[in-house]
């Protein structure tokens, strides 16, 4: 039975991520925000969604293994494994800008994530005020950004615009389905955790961080296809900088989060691939095929380590 409300977990949060974008969306375009700072915000938070709720119901119910291991794991889904994928469908071309700015970002808040932690062995009410902190600063740097670009967002109509009544719908269901699906991935991973002996922290670094991170896989691929290559690579640096900033801020300022050390191998084990990432990106200014390969055995490798030790 609990393999079955971990699926219905799944279910209602990836659905409830989508209808919760959509809904967001159409709001903004009515109040005549511009496209770009949707695509900025309301989208690349919305694929994190499943992360934030998971977590933060992880926390309520002080199963701070799987929060830690859930945030920490999809970043490295994400970084490895969707962008991976996506660069065997097309090669990732990523922008200076990126490369200079949000690409070291994301670098820079895994190794804040990391001396906090390592502080105490442990995410406290303090670690998750400076989190949205910095997530403050972030949010505001992309609207600025964003802002600055306006005449180009402009000229993109990418969201549909749906009645308010039907925004209000979609935006009040995909709340109610986000809450109710991370409380039934959280209880039914922790039951299956218990089953077979596994760690919260394996669990929320394996089926969990998979799970959450498919709106990710499946927006990532999308943008790919179409040749949004930026877009993919850009959904992804995100959605980790979000999932740090403020979907383990929320948590650790709901509840104090112990750390072990196997959180702070997973946290070297993410900078380490982001500096691969950055440096494949770097080098020609596009991340290839073969680059795109070499992430996700780098990726296999990781995760038979994470299942022996």
């Amino acid at each position: 039975m609990k393999y079955i409300f971990l699926v219905i977990g799944f279910v209602l949060l990836i659905n409830g991520a989508d209808f919760f974008v959509d809904g967001s969306s159409s709001i903004a375009k009515r109040l005549r925000v511009p496209s770009l700072i949707i695509g900025m915000t309301i989208v690349a938070m919305g694929t994190s969604l499943p992360e934030c709720s998971v977590s933060i119901s992880a926390a309520l119910a002080h199963n701070t293994g799987v929060a830690v291991g859930n945030a920490v794991g999809s970043n490295i889904f994400n970084l490895m494994v969707v962008c991976g994928i996506c660069a065997l469908f097309c090669p990732l071309t990523v922008s200076k800008k990126t490369l200079r700015g949000e690409f070291p970002f994301s670098v820079l808040v895994a190794l804040l994530l990391m001396a906090l932690g390592w502080v105490g062995m442990t995410l406290g009410h303090l670690d998750g005020g400076i989190l949205l902190l910095f997530f403050a600063f972030f949010l505001g740097w992309m609207i600025t950004s964003a802002i600055r670009n306006r005449s180009q967002a402009e000229q993109e109509e990418e969201y549909k615009i749906r009645p308010v009544w039907q925004c209000l719908a979609l935006i009040v269901g995909g709340a109610a389905a986000i809450a109710i699906g991370g409380d039934c991935v959280v209880k039914s991973a922790s039951a299956i955790a218990r089953t077979f002996g596994m760690s919260q922290n394996l669990i929320g670094l394996t089926i969990v961080a998979f799970g959450t991170s498919l709106p990710e896989l499946v927006t990532s691929i999308v943008a790919a296809r179409k040749k949004e290559v930026d877009m993919a690579l850009g959904n992804v640096i995100g959605s980790n900088i979000f999932n740090i900033l403020f979907v383990l801020g929320i948590a650790s300022a709901i509840s104090p989060m112990a750390f072990h050390m196997e959180n702070i191998i997973d946290i070297v084990a993410l900078v380490v691939m982001s500096v691969i990432v950055l440096f494949f990106a770097w080098t020609k200014e596009k991340i290839e095929r073969m680059e795109g390969a070499v992430m996700l055995m780098i990726y296999a490798a990781y995760a038979a380590y994470i299942f022996m030790r």
